[in-house]
């Protein structure tokens, strides 16, 4: 790696994510959601005539929908215009499929990747990796080993034309229907670009897969579809990050993610969301686990103006388990509502939430989660923990836990915190040495510890440079 490249991953996170590349389309939809767009999308990827049928029923369900407006507290989603939305940019490169060498894409989309780092780490730390840029997947690329096991690690679009069957059967069907919500059905309708991970049974996938999505056009929206199935007794853990650089005119982001956990299987998704702050980020993610599987989303949300973001988990059968880890930093002008929904349906299940947020400079993050126990989940639990940092009076931060419990035989826990940065431990900081800053700076970083220690090393250190970034107010 060359000593500039060093230099962008190291030290100058800013540098790495606020660059800014001239846009180069092969093909740019209008503006808008009308059918003749979705048409386009379907046409230009050559699609089966079933996947055309999906999404012009998807269209005809968002067109039916009306925007989420009425949830206590929700972000102000009055300045999002969908019809000013370009939703679909397929950059100039020659292979549509994707790459699986980084020398064989054009200079500035492989130069975006560079400052990233995401060759760098792929060759360090990962089984797989995947690239999107704009609305295509550009690089994909999984090692020998677990392609001899029967790992299948491609972007979606490729899935559709390979593996029909499985994309039939599991795509936007019991886990994540279009009928879910408004920007589900947004997605439905033209989605574009993600990965599609399947591991076969009893495989456990040493090392991350990990795919990162970049959004690099104005006025632009991004709507990858990642779908994991994890077969019986199986184990991978997935791993995304997300940025763009900021613009004057709106961005949105409404990508889905489902996975399906079999029996025994164990699945970590990880997610570093970066994105800036002229950009709308509304996503729907949704796990259903089987007997004694277990899943885990750990997750960082930072960066956007407004972020609606709830992993929901359908613990389906006997001793299933699930546990979301979550941060949300908001500062000047952002409203970030995160939090978690979780569905006992079975006996024996368990869940955990741990929920860490922080504001700052009139910032807003708000939890807002629910638990759910069925009728006949006997002896299952949930603890669910809640704590907030805030650095001054104008910044606000809310909780909002719902818990429906129609089982008498549970074990039910929550405990929520909320707090400032007190002056005694800044003072105490600054007798050990520390400036204002870096104490306040090490106070955050072992605030969030819980969360960075769940995530590999790399991602640990972005995630709190990141945050150190949100703090100086150095990121757009």
């Amino acid at each position: 790696m060359s000593s500039e490249q060093d230099h962008l991953k190291e030290t100058d996170t800013e540098a790495r994510f606020e660059f800014k590349k001239e846009e180069r389309s092969a093909v740019k939809s209008d503006k808008g959601l009308t059918e003749e767009v979705v048409r386009l999308i379907s046409e230009d990827k050559d699609e089966p005539d079933w996947m055309l049928e999906r999404r012009l029923r998807a269209l005809q369900q968002y067109q039916n929908m009306p925007m989420p407006t009425d949830w206590p507290g929700q972000p102000d989603l009055t300045e999002l215009d969908i019809e000013e939305i370009v939703p679909y940019i397929r950059p100039d490169v020659d292979k549509r499929e994707g790459v699986d060498d980084w020398t064989e894409l054009p200079d500035e989309i492989k130069d975006t990747f560079d400052k990233l780092g995401i060759p760098e780490a792929e060759k360090n730390a990962l089984s797989g990796v995947g690239a999107q840029y704009e609305s295509e997947v550009v690089y994909q690329n999984m090692q020998d080993q677990w392609e001899e096991k029967g790992v299948v690690f491609m972007n979606m679009d490729r899935a559709v034309q390979e593996h029909p069957e499985l994309v039939k059967e599991y795509f936007m069907t019991t886990c994540v229907p279009p009928s879910d919500n408004k920007f589900a059905a947004l997605h439905g309708a033209v989605w574009s670009g993600g990965s599609f991970v399947y591991v076969p049974e009893d495989v456990t996938v040493e090392m991350p897969v990990q795919a990162y999505f970049r959004m690099n056009s104005e006025g632009m929206g991004q709507f990858e579809h990642t779908l994991i199935v994890a077969e019986e007794g199986s184990e991978v853990h997935y791993i995304e990050g997300c940025s763009a650089p900021k613009y004057g005119s709106h961005n949105l982001h409404s990508g889905c993610v489902e996975v399906f956990v079999e029996d025994d299987a164990h699945v970590q998704y990880s997610t570093v969301q970066n994105w800036s702050k002229n950009t709308f980020n509304l996503n729907t993610k949704r796990a259903i686990v089987e007997s004694n599987g277990t899943m885990e989303w750990v997750s960082g949300s930072m960066g956007s103006k407004a972020t609606m973001l709830y992993p929901c988990t359908i613990l389906k059968g006997r001793g299933a388990t699930d546990t979301h880890i979550t941060i949300a930093f908001a500062g000047e002008g952002q409203d970030i509502d995160t939090g978690a929904k979780v569905y006992h349906n079975a006996p024996e299940t368990s869940s955990t939430i741990e929920s860490k947020s922080i504001s700052k400079d009139g910032g807003r993050t708000n939890y807002r989660g629910l638990v759910h126990i069925a009728d006949g989940a006997e002896n299952s639990s949930t603890a669910v923990e809640c704590d907030a940092l805030m650095f001054d009076n104008e910044s606000t931060s809310d909780t909002m836990p719902y818990m429906e419990i129609e089982e008498s035989k549970v074990d039910v826990a929550h405990e929520a915190t909320v707090g400032k940065i007190g002056d005694e431990d800044v003072f105490y900081l600054q007798s050990r040495g520390l400036d204002d800053d870096d104490a306040k700076k090490m106070i955050v970083a072992g605030f969030i510890e819980p969360i960075t220690e769940e995530l590999p090393i790399e991602y640990a250190v972005e995630l709190n440079r990141l945050i150190e970034l949100e703090m100086e107010g150095s990121l757009g």
